[in-house]
C-alpha cells in the first residue's frame, strides 16, 4: 500500500513539476511577441540558458520567418506547408491548431543582430543532443555567433564530448569564442590555439582580431596567422594538384582512344568527340530504362552504363572504318574532311532524337559529395571516382595490348605493317578492330563526363582539341606518352587558369605543345619501328 501511495506522490510531484516548467517556456516563449527587438533578443538568451529541448523548433522557424502570432488570440503558431496548403502548428508542443488563413496571423519580425543571436542560440540548444550529426552541425554553426553566455556551455559540451571530430570542431569554436570575449591571457591562449585550424574563418577571424590586439596577444595573432597562411598556401597546392590530376584523367580517358586510332593508322579521327558523345548519351538512355522499373537502382544503371558504352561507341566505331575511313587510308586531308563531316552529321542525329537541350545523368550517393581533408583542402567524391576509373581503363588497354594476341598483331602492324601483313597478319582486320577499341575506349570517357559535364551533342567537341593536343605532346600511338602528355597538360592547366584565365591558359598550354614539337616532333615517347621511324 505504501509503495502505491508513493509512487502516486511522486507522479503528482513530476506531473507539477513539468507543468510549472512547461508554463516557465511559455512565459519565456511569450516574450517573442514583443515590439522591440531588444525584448526579442532578451527573450532568445532566456529560451537558450533553459535549455528545453521544445524551444528549438519555434527558434529555428523564427530564423527561417515561420512563426507566427496568431490574431484571434495571441497564441505564437508555427506556419508550415503541406500538399500546397498551410496549417498552424503549436509553436510549443507541436499540436496541429487548422489551417493558416491568409490575414489572420502577423509575421514575428527578426533583423540581422537578431538572426545571429538565434543562429547561436540555436547552436548552443543543440550542443548537447543525443544525436552526433546535430553536435557537430552545432558545434560549427556557433563558431561565427558564440557569445560571452555561450563559453560555459562549449566548456562543458568539450569536456562531455567523446567524439574526436566532434571535439575538434567544438574546441576551434571555444577559442574562437574566447578570442573574442576571453580575458588576457584566454585571448592569448586562444590565438595560440586557433593556429591549429587552418581554414578561411580562422584567417579572416584573426586578421580582424589584429586589428583591435595589442602587445603579447598581437604577437600571438601574428604568428597563429603567419602559420595559417602557410598552410593554406601548401594546401592550395595540393587542391591544385588534385584538380590537375582530375582534369588529366578526363583528358586521358578522351585521349587515349584517339592515341590507339592515330599511332595505328594514322587517321586524323574528327569524329572521336562524338564517340565520347555517343557514351554519354548511351549512359542516360540506360540510366532512363533501369529507372524506369527500378527507380532506386541508380548506382546498377551506371554500372551497365559502362559495357553499354563500349559497345555502342565500338561497333558504331567499326561501322565508320568499314564503310568511311578504310577507303581514304593515304589520303590525310580527306579523311581530316570526312570524319569532320561526320562529326557534323552524328551532332545533328543525336540532336533529331534527343533534342539540343540538355539531358540529365543522376549521380550516385557514392559519387556525390566531398571528403574534407581539413578546412582548406575538399577533394570531390566524383573526380575520386573518375582518377580510379581512368586509371583502370589505363591499366586494362596496357595489359590488353601487351599480353593478348589482338595486342601483339597490333603493334606489329603499328611498328611494320608490310612485314605484318607478310606473315599472314590480316591489317585490314586489325585497323577496324582498333577503331573499335579507339572509339569503345571514347565512349568510356562519355561514361566518365556525364557525371561531370553536361550530356549535350556538343559534349565532344569541348574536348577533341584537347584531345590530339595530348596525344602529339605524348607520342603518337604510346599509352604511357599519353598518360604523362595528359596529366602534364591537366596539372599545368590548373596551375596557370588562377594567374592567367581559363581561356589565356588554354593558349599559353598550346603555345607551349608547339614549342616542345619544334623541338621533338615525335613527342615524348615517341614509338619505335621501321615503319614509325621511315
Amino acid at each position: 500500500m505504501r509503495r502505491i501511495i508513493l509512487s502516486l506522490l511522486l507522479c503528482f510531484v513530476a506531473t507539477a513539476l513539468f507543468s510549472t516548467a512547461e508554463a516557465d517556456t511559455a512565459a519565456l516563449l511569450d516574450g517573442l511577441k514583443a515590439k522591440s527587438f531588444k525584448a526579442k533578443i532578451a527573450a532568445v538568451e532566456k529560451l537558450a540558458a533553459s535549455g528545453d529541448d521544445r524551444v528549438v523548433a519555434p527558434l529555428t522557424a523564427m530564423l527561417n520567418g515561420r512563426l507566427h502570432k496568431r490574431k484571434s488570440d495571441g497564441v505564437l503558431v508555427i506556419i508550415k506547408k503541406i500538399d500546397g496548403k498551410k496549417f498552424f502548428y503549436h509553436a510549443l508542443n507541436g499540436g496541429k491548431l487548422g489551417p493558416a488563413k491568409s490575414r489572420t496571423s502577423k509575421k514575428i519580425r527578426v533583423n540581422n543582430r537578431l538572426r545571429g543571436i538565434l543562429r547561436g542560440a540555436l547552436g548552443s540548444l543543440t550542443l548537447f543532443s543525443d544525436d552526433p550529426g546535430q553536435r557537430l552541425i552545432a558545434a560549427r554553426t556557433m563558431f561565427k555567433s558564440a557569445g560571452k553566455d555561450s563559453l560555459s556551455a562549449l566548456s562543458k559540451a568539450l569536456s562531455r564530448e567523446p567524439d574526436e571530430s566532434i571535439r575538434e570542431a567544438l574546441s576551434r569554436t571555444l577559442s574562437a569564442a574566447r578570442l573574442r570575449h576571453g580575458s588576457g591571457a584566454e585571448k592569448t591562449a586562444a590565438a595560440k590555439l586557433l593556429a591549429d585550424f587552418p581554414d578561411q574563418e580562422v584567417r579572416d577571424l584573426l586578421a580582424k582580431s589584429a586589428l583591435s590586439a595589442k602587445g603579447e596577444l598581437l604577437q600571438a595573432v601574428k604568428e597563429a596567422a603567419a602559420s595559417i597562411e602557410q598552410r593554406l598556401a601548401f594546401f592550395n597546392i595540393l587542391q591544385n594538384l588534385f584538380q590537375g590530376i582530375s582534369l588529366g584523367s578526363v583528358l586521358l580517358l578522351a585521349a587515349i582512344g584517339l592515341a590507339i586510332t592515330f599511332g595505328v593508322m594514322g587517321v586524323i579521327n574528327m569524329a572521336h568527340g562524338e564517340m565520347v558523345m555517343l557514351g554519354a548519351y548511351t549512359t542516360h538512355v540506360v540510366q532512363t530504362m533501369v529507372l524506369g522499373r527500378y527507380p532506386d537502382a541508380v548506382s546498377q544503371s551506371l554500372l551497365l552504363s559502362i559495357p553499354a558504352a563500349f559497345l555502342v561507341a565500338g561497333l558504331f566505331g567499326i561501322f565508320l572504318e568499314r564503310s568511311v575511313i578504310r577507303f581514304l587510308y593515304g589520303r590525310p586531308l580527306e579523311t581530316l574532311l570526312a570524319t569532320w563531316g561526320l562529326s557534323l552529321m552524328l551532332q545533328q542525329f543525336v540532336r533529331s532524337i534527343f533534342g539540343p537541350t540538355n539531358r540529365e545523368v543522376i549521380a550516385p550517393s557514392w559519387m556525390s559529395g566531398s571528403i574534407e581533408i581539413t578546412g582548406g583542402l575538399v577533394l570531390t567524391n566524383n573526380r575520386i571516382c573518375i582518377i580510379i576509373f581512368a586509371a583502370l581503363v589505363f591499366l586494362a588497354l596496357t595489359l590488353i595490348i601487351r599480353y593478348t594476341d589482338f595486342g601483339l598483331r597490333m603493334r606489329a602492324v603499328t611498328q611494320n605493317r608490310a612485314m605484318a601483313n607478310a606473315v599472314g597478319i590480316r591489317s585490314n582486320w586489325i585497323d577496324a578492330l582498333t577503331f573499335g577499341l579507339g572509339s569503345g575506349v571514347a565512349g568510356l570517357a562519355g561514361v566518365a563526363l556525364s557525371q561531370i559535364d553536361n550530356v549535350s551533342p556538343n559534349l565532344g567537341q569541348s574536348y577533341i582539341i584537347d584531345s590530339f593536343l595530348v596525344v602529339v605532346f605524348g607520342g603518337v600511338g604510346n599509352l604511357w606518352g599519353t598518360l604523362v602528355g595528359a596529366l602534364s597538360l591537366g596539372i599545368a592547366n590548373k596551375f596557370l587558369e588562377p594567374f592567367a584565365g581559363a581561356v589565356l591558359g588554354k593558349i599559353l598550354i598550346l603555345v607551349l605543345v608547339i614549342l616542345f614539337i619544334q623541338k621533338r616532333p615525335r613527342g615524348m615517347f615517341a614509338l619505335k619501328g621501321r615503319a614509325v621511324e621511315s
